[in-house]
């Protein structure tokens, strides 16, 4: 392997003096150059592959993200990662679930294989939170509460492969339990892990709506990071392979199809990435070729890119490991459909429950005693929704003006900016509004943007609390 990287050494050398004179070939030559350097850090990587792979959600509308980590799993493991290097952060509350049709059996396309045979258990339940992701992420085994136990243990020749899929807002990404991931905190944590040499390169996809704004004017090009994401920082995700309604109550839904697991079986942006390396060998494709095949296929958001764009040269087998097994109808991740298509069944992430729901209420007897149960649950999920929205328009008026409104508080901040400048003001802001009118939900939490924006209009704590006493001491 060495030998091949001094062969690379040395064809780098002899071109750029053939061609130091010839400025009209100077920009293919920039190509040629990073396409070898690829090559060369390739051959001489001797160091060990890692995978971090989070699901963020529960509850079995959310199907879908375990669906997606359990896929992503597979390709890992098809790769040639070791479980003990591969860490899986999922609650765990979908394959035995009593609404799935297939116990311990996850798809995440229709009529798609078990994608969750073999999944490692290192983080479920309670354990799937915030502090335990930060403390694996640091290779911290002191700092975690529960689990496997399984860190990040790389050093400064490994190759780490990071990826998030959830519901998102301004800066945030949701958990399961316990408080939610700040972009600022995530990053602080990839800092140190950086100055540690925790890492020689790191590979980062997120899938969350405005995810984004995790990464904008926050991910320096300098931490060897090359990052995607499913979303720019103000804009929705969206689910895909969703249940079609209407359907005659009276018909079977074909097993395998969305309707038959009645839930959303992937996310466009997750999908696109995930049956993209189904198909193609790891080592025949780098990374910023998947990045321009998810961004053309994903067209219901706009995939982004972010941190160190150089390393997007990297082919994607530096981090998803170098095989590339048959994917015949044996293989766990199954016979892929062309990834050229467009997704269908789409959802956008934050309707995914109320799209669920609709599908239960048409799908369930007249006469069945389920039958308003569901019917309650749409309809409660309805109110709330209208009771954020209007609590959050009356705050705005008060706090930025009748005139400037909700959609003046809800503007995006330019490119290239980070969502807020103080994250202490925006942790309090949030703390604030749930101390006084509740919990946000995940539809709620579309509103951070709001709180944000308050922190970098001047807006006090103490403002808010008024506001918030006034608009959510009645309903």
């Amino acid at each position: 392997m060495r030998s091949i990287g001094c062969i690379c050494r040395v064809l780098l050398w002899l071109v750029s003096w053939i061609l130091a004179r010839n400025n009209s070939v100077e920009s293919r030559w920039l190509t040629i150059q990073e396409d070898l350097l690829s090559f060369q850090h390739e051959a001489e990587f001797n160091g060990t592959r890692w995978a971090v792979l989070v699901a963020g959600s529960n509850e079995y509308y959310n199907y879908r993200h375990q669906a997606d980590v359990s896929h992503a799993y597979q390709i890992m493991k098809q790769g040639g990662l070791a479980d003990e290097n591969i860490i899986v952060f999922m609650y765990d509350d979908i394959a035995y679930n009593k609404e799935n049709p297939t116990p311990g059996f996850i798809i995440n396309k229709p009529h798609g294989p078990n994608v969750y045979h073999g999944v490692p258990k290192d983080y479920t339940g309670n354990h799937t939170n915030a502090n335990n992701l930060y403390a694996v992420l640091l290779g911290d085994k002191k700092n975690l509460t529960g689990g496997s136990g399984k860190v990040l243990s790389s050093g400064p020749d490994d190759h780490v492969f990071f990826y998030y899929t959830d519901h998102g807002s301004t800066g945030i990404l949701g958990m399961p339990v316990g408080e939610s991931v700040y972009a600022n905190d995530l990053i602080q944590v990839l800092t140190k892990k950086h100055k540690a040499g925790g890492y020689k390169k790191m590979a980062i996809y997120i899938e969350a709506c405005e995810s984004g704004s995790m990464l904008s004017g926050l991910l320096s090009d300098d931490m060897d990071i090359y990052a995607t994401t499913a979303s720019n920082p103000d804009e929705n995700s969206w689910a895909c392979y969703c249940p079609r309604s209407p359907m005659k109550r009276n018909v079977t839904a074909p097993p395998g199809s969305p309707e038959y697991y009645g839930a959303c079986l992937g996310d466009t942006y997750s999908v696109a990435w995930l049956e993209d390396s189904d198909v193609h060998d790891p080592k025949e494709e780098t990374l910023e070729e998947q990045y321009q095949k998810v961004k053309k296929r994903t067209n219901s958001s706009h995939v982004m890119q972010y941190g160190n764009k150089l390393l997007g040269k990297d082919l994607r087998s530096v981090y998803m490991g170098q095989n590339y097994p048959d994917h015949g109808s044996g293989s766990p991740t199954g016979p892929s459909r062309t990834t050229n298509s467009m997704l269908g069944g789409l959802v956008k992430q934050l309707d995914a429950k109320i799209a669920y729901l609709n599908h239960k209420v048409q799908r369930v007897s007249n006469v069945s005693p389920h039958k308003m149960e569901w019917e309650k649950m749409l309809r409660d999920e309805l109110l709330e929704r209208e009771l954020v929205d209007r609590r959050m328009q009356q705050i705005s008026e008060i706090l930025f003006g009748q005139e400037k409104g909700l959609s003046g508080s809800m503007s995006a901040r330019p490119d290239g900016q980070p969502v807020v400048d103080d994250w202490d003001c925006y942790k309090t802001m949030v703390m604030t509004y749930e101390e006084h009118c509740g919990a946000l939900s995940r539809y709620g939490r579309k509103y951070t943007r709001m709180m944000a924006n308050m922190c970098n209009a001047g807006i006090s704590k103490d403002k808010l609390v008024l506001a918030s006493t006034k608009v959510c001491s009645t309903k």
